[in-house]
């Protein structure tokens, strides 16, 4: 009664793909949205580690999932993004597959696609955390470990949190105050982030650096405004804000450049 399972896509018709449930299917992005991977400032360790984590994969070395984890509006997903774009461009054949947390139940059936199939794999998780009840960590393992098959060869596994355990202290903390073994219960739930290879911290940037990150967007897309209205402006937006980051340079940009009558891709 149940329907076929569906056929492995066509991976030579695209570099993106985004993995969906009900029914189980591969679908191409045809265009990504990212940022050029030399526009990413104030992250340049974390970029340069990435980078080469992940050229080594493409290269068919050994390599390390990876987790980006830290301030929001950062460029945590950008980062990955950039970082495919970058790799692809040098000529390497690699394919990048969303993951939503949502479906992380569904993992090991995607990764039978991925397994049998002649390319590699950056499969991609954005915005990873789980709540007090979730048992989705669990399904997670199958990426990191891959149980008794092992995880596939041609697949690396990145996600962006802004928690570096994953899980929020009251969650670990509740575990550990209601447990039998409270050191058990909070050592299976941290340490799954500890399944990892890299941990990638990103940091709310200085004010320097979201100035710079503004200069670049005005470089890469031509808008002109003098350096000093400009500063003056982008100041006054940090601090209606109450914060600045990556994302507050660019959503400043974007009204700097809609003022200037400058046109900006998404």
């Amino acid at each position: 009664m149940a329907p076929a399972p569906a056929k492995a896509p066509d991976f030579s018709g695209a570099s993106a793909f985004a993995w969906h449930v009900a029914p189980d299917r591969l679908e191409p992005v045809e265009k990504v949205s990212r940022v050029e991977i030399g526009l990413l400032l104030g992250v340049d360790r974390s970029r340069d580690t990435l980078l080469a984590n992940t050229r080594h994969f493409a290269a068919g070395l050994p390599a390390n999932n990876a987790l980006l984890w830290g301030a929001r509006g950062m460029g945590k997903s950008s980062l990955v993004k950039a970082v495919h774009a970058q790799v692809c461009a040098e000529g390497h054949s690699l394919k990048i597959v969303e993951l939503s947390r949502e479906d992380l139940p569904s993992v090991t059936r995607l990764l039978a696609h991925l397994r049998g199939a002649a390319h590699r794999f950056l499969l991609f998780c954005d915005d990873l955390s789980f709540s007090h009840d979730d048992q989705h960590y669990k399904s997670l393992k199958a990426v990191l470990d891959g149980g008794i098959e092992g995880r596939p060869e041609n697949v690396l596994f990145y996600a962006t949190s802004n928690r570096r355990h994953l899980m929020p202290r009251d969650m670990i903390e509740n575990e550990r105050s209601t447990a039998i073994n409270p050191s058990e219960a909070v050592e299976e739930k941290v340490s799954l982030s500890d399944r990892f290879g890299l941990w990638l911290g990103f940091h709310p940037c200085s004010q320097d650096e979201y100035l710079d990150m503004i200069r670049g967007y005005c470089a890469a897309h031509r808008v002109n405004v003098p350096d000093e209205r400009m500063v003056a402006e982008a100041v006054e937006w940090m601090r209606t804000r109450g914060a600045r980051s990556g994302r507050v340079a660019w959503q400043f940009f974007c009204d700097l450049a809609a003022r200037e009558g400058v046109r900006v891709a998404p």
